[in-house]
């Protein structure tokens, strides 16, 4: 009867050994790119920011269509609407990004000349969708989902 427990333990052991590398291994094998991310996005993005450099805080909304090329440049037309400062319909702005080898992305543009946002993001299905803050400027706390379309 030891043996048996004994011999049912040691088979046990090694599997459970086995299962451990082989998802190690699986999670080391993962690796993202620029080209992950590519296509038309459609973004909601909401949140606060200042109303005007200096101002008061203000709720804002928006809705986006976003060309990432596959190679790290991004265009995009937005439609914002701010609490105070109102509504800003078919604005162009451009910039690059940048895929991790651990799926974060980093994501920096001028929605308006002259005004740099950085947004951080991560990869969701596969390259289908992001989830992103802005990070930069400080005063802007902004989420949004990109889905692919």
């Amino acid at each position: 009867m030891k043996k048996t427990t004994l011999h049912a333990l040691l088979v046990a052991a090694i599997g459970l050994s086995a299962s451990a590398t082989a998802f190690a291994d699986s999670q080391q094998k993962r690796y993202c790119s620029d080209s992950l991310v590519r296509g038309t996005y459609a973004l909601q993005m909401q949140g606060t920011r200042p109303a005007f450099p200096g101002g008061p805080t203000e709720t804002v909304i928006g809705v986006v269509v976003r060309l990432y090329d596959g190679a790290g440049h991004v265009t995009q037309v937005d439609n914002i609407k701010g609490s105070i400062s109102g509504y800003f319909p078919d604005r162009f702005g451009a910039g690059t990004y940048h895929v991790n080898d651990d799926c974060s992305v980093v994501i920096d543009f001028e929605p308006v000349p002259g005004l740099l946002v950085q947004e951080r993001a991560v990869i969701v299905d596969n390259g289908r969708e992001l989830r992103s803050i802005v990070s930069y400027p400080e005063a802007f706390m902004i989420t949004a989902v990109h889905q692919r379309i």
